[in-house]
């Protein structure tokens, strides 16, 4: 009686718009009280905040969306889109599928797909209006392409799994490589159907010179310097997933200073962005703690492995019922909430079914790039329409082709979980 009572008080406050952190953490605590009493929660509430919070892995987070904000600032995604442009916006469609190269570039130095999707949208949609761009068809582009940030490293959900199962951070972020480029190749794939079949959504463009082509891969270097600088130091283990987030806010910060005239008070912008991010995913994680003690107090997570053991049916019936409730949460909850409230119930769960740990995580985290662009939460759908002016409704229409080529993936994924596990395997993990 007391889990039900402590679930539902759970979806009541996040229905009623209760921050989820808040939610999390004060459903947690009732839990916790009707369990054990004031002395319980009191020991918790003074100890979590600090002990959940103080971990030299978690500076991983902020260190990664600082350098992301200044190569926001530094021009650095506005340089790699206008460099796809030229290269591809004489193709049919090819702004669009400039766009979804200009998302993946992001991607590799972002980790926050909210952040990507709303850079990208205040850069490329006024450039598709310029061009007579379908709005809905652009709209949809942005908001969907937006979605690699959380799957090609470096990865926020990705860190914040391995932090939460102990799983090794830097295979994780490695495993999401190629899952990441074969959903990026699927969209322009889409794109170029879609466009071909219905000619009037993007006109096509007049062809660059090739010396033009060429002059715009002069602005991108720096770019594809941070990228390798990220993906190489955590490939090779030269060095920590932490020690590479310091090192490419460093070089963000170095490479900002130099291709571009920035002051102050866009640096202190960048700072203060990077300090609010950072403080809404660790309010989460401490409320996450919380329902997490009054989960280990209630032996839920022991008793659904138990139950789920004694059932007679094959395993991936089990991983489809788990997959199935994570796309439908991810229609109606914040993905970091989804995260926190949920694996520490199916990671057990999973693991005492035979299935790969990083594959698991790559999973999720597919479902969770679903879930940002679904109604009627959708949040990237939400941010793109905010940053561009686009009514939501439109918005939403576009992302329908695009949403077929992610469930798509996620099946790939479940058929083949080698491509999940293959650079790993590379690293020795």
């Amino acid at each position: 009686m007391t889990i039900l009572i402590t679930i539902f008080l759970l979806l009541l406050f996040l229905a009623i718009g209760t921050p989820v952190a808040f939610a999390l953490g004060i459903a947690g605590a009732i839990g916790l009280w009707l369990v054990n009493g004031f002395d319980l929660v009191g020991g918790i509430l003074q100890t979590t905040p600090y002990s959940s919070a103080a971990s030299f892995v978690l500076t991983t987070v902020p260190m990664f969306i600082l350098m992301a904000e200044l190569a926001s600032v530094s021009g650095m995604t506005r340089d790699i889109f206008i460099a796809s442009y030229r290269w591809l916006g004489h193709i049919r469609g090819g702004l669009a599928i400039a766009t979804v190269v200009a998302c993946a570039g992001m991607a590799a130095i972002s980790g926050s797909s909210t952040a990507s999707a709303a850079a990208m949208a205040k850069t490329t949609i006024p450039e598709m209006r310029k061009y007579k761009y379908n709005d809905s068809l652009s709209a949809g582009v942005v908001a969907v392409a937006g979605t690699l940030a959380i799957m090609i490293p470096p990865s926020i959900i990705l860190i914040l799994y391995g932090i939460m199962t102990e799983v090794p951070i830097g295979p994780l972020l490695i495993a999401g490589i190629i899952p990441g480029l074969m959903t990026a190749l699927g969209y322009i794939g889409s794109i170029y159907l879609w466009v071909t079949q219905r000619p009037e959504l993007a006109p096509t463009i007049k062809a660059f010179t090739m010396k033009e082509r060429v002059s715009s891969l002069r602005t991108i270097w720096p770019m594809l310097l941070l990228i390798l600088v990220i993906l190489v130091s955590i490939y090779t283990g030269a060095v920590t997933p932490t020690e590479a987030g310091a090192i490419g806010s460093f070089v963000a910060f170095i490479l900002t200073m130099i291709i571009s005239k920035i002051n102050f008070p866009e640096i202190k912008e960048a700072l203060g962005r990077t300090a609010i991010t950072t403080s809404m995913i660790f309010l989460i994680i401490i409320g996450a703690m919380i329902f997490g003690y009054f989960l280990t107090y209630t032996q839920v997570t022991q008793g659904l492995i138990s139950f789920v053991g004694g059932l007679e049916v094959n395993r991936w019936v089990i991983m489809a019922i788990v997959i199935t409730i994570y796309l439908i949460l991810g229609c109606i909850m914040d993905q970091l909430a989804i995260l926190f409230l949920t694996v520490p119930l199916t990671f057990p769960l999973a693991m005492s079914l035979g299935f790969d740990p990083i594959w698991f995580g790559i999973v999720i985290t597919k479902t969770a790039e679903i879930g940002l662009v679904t109604p009627p939460l959708g949040m990237n759908v939400y941010v793109t329409s905010s940053a561009a002016n686009v009514p939501i409704d439109v918005a939403f229409r576009g992302t329908g082709r695009l949403l077929i080529i992610e469930f798509m993936s996620l099946l790939v994924l479940l058929a083949f979980p080698r491509i999940c596990t293959w650079l790993p395997g590379i690293m020795g993990y």
